[in-house]
């Protein structure tokens, strides 16, 4: 379920994201709770329901905002000129916004009914986040230092993952609380600072989820391949569309079980663990895109992402 979200009026700045404090449930009916209590275990583990954190909009990160709209049709949203996945918040109606590792700190906007309409917006605000850096090296140099025929063809990939992350298609009014595509652990978080080989190269758009080559990548929740293939950089690859512009990303796979186009259900397999691509050892790089933007997949895991032991 949604924590509750405080009102915006139009113009306001959203600096924080207040969480309402739990209900009381009446025991006056002799065996009421216990029923309850049942009924709504079974409605988790059904829904795949949690609530989201009240997390602070941050580059890579999301931004829940507020949207005044009452109506029983989902009101349309956009931000950077890009439609926003809308979800419910009880009667209300949620704007769940992308925020890219660039965007730019301070205020922004959130156009309400078309990108262009400048009388019908929401500011909010975007703190600052500092990520580590993370130094690798890479035996293979290409994969650091491509030569002009990797560039022509990672320039043609890039062009063909932007039209990917793009889509829309309209989904259910909601936003899928995600299982962990493979039992690992955690290897490299999102947004760290990347150095290959001495050179920096860009930050690290995914979650990197360490497992034994061959172990079976499942679907984190429902949704249609959009895509699959062979690229430069992220080797074998899935593309999930969830609708409403989320998209998610499994790279580096040793082999893929599904196509394009097919509808995938929570669970279903997506294909192994593998270390094709620019990898330094079998994982599986897991990355999500709202809006266009890459964002944390840890923001919206049913439970916390397991930690190597140290």
């Amino acid at each position: 379920m949604w924590n509750s979200i405080t009102s915006l009026e139009a113009g306001t700045d959203l600096k924080s994201v207040p969480c309402t404090g739990r209900g009381q449930i009446s025991q006056s009916v002799p065996g009421l709770l216990p029923l309850l209590l049942l009924l709504c275990l079974l409605t988790a583990a059904t829904a795949h329901a949690r609530e989201l954190p009240a997390t602070a909009p941050v580059p890579g990160g999301i931004a829940f905002i507020p949207l005044p709209a009452t109506s029983a049709e989902p009101p349309r949203a956009y931000y950077a000129g890009r439609r926003v996945l809308v979800a419910r918040d009880g009667a209300d109606w949620v704007a769940v916004v992308g925020l890219s590792l660039d965007t730019t700190v301070g205020k922004q906007w959130l156009y309400l009914g078309r990108p262009d309409d400048r009388a019908n917006t929401l500011a909010f605000t975007v703190q600052g986040k500092e990520y580590p850096t993370q130094s690798l090296t890479i035996p293979d140099r290409r994969k650091v230092e491509p030569l002009a025929e990797d560039l022509k063809r990672i320039q043609a990939e890039t062009a063909h993952m932007n039209a990917i992350y793009a889509r829309w298609q309209d989904g259910p009014p909601d936003l899928p609380a995600f299982d962990l595509p493979v039992p690992g652990v955690q290897s490299s978080p999102f947004g760290f600072k990347r150095i290959f080989n001495g050179l920096p190269r860009k930050p690290h758009s995914g979650l990197d989820l360490a497992a034994p080559a061959g172990t079976p990548v499942h679907a984190p929740a429902d949704g249609i391949v959009a895509d699959t293939g062979d690229y430069f950089f992220n080797g074998n690859s899935v593309f999930l569309d969830h609708g409403q512009g989320l998209i998610t990303l499994y790279c580096h796979l040793s082999e893929i079980d599904v196509r394009a186009g097919q509808a995938v259900k929570r669970g279903d397999l997506l294909g192994k663990v593998g270390q094709t691509g620019r990898a330094t050892g079998p994982h599986l790089h897991w990355g999500v895109s709202l809006n266009g933007a890459r964002v944390d997949p840890a923001l919206l895991l049913n439970l916390p992402v397991p930690q190597a032991s140290k």
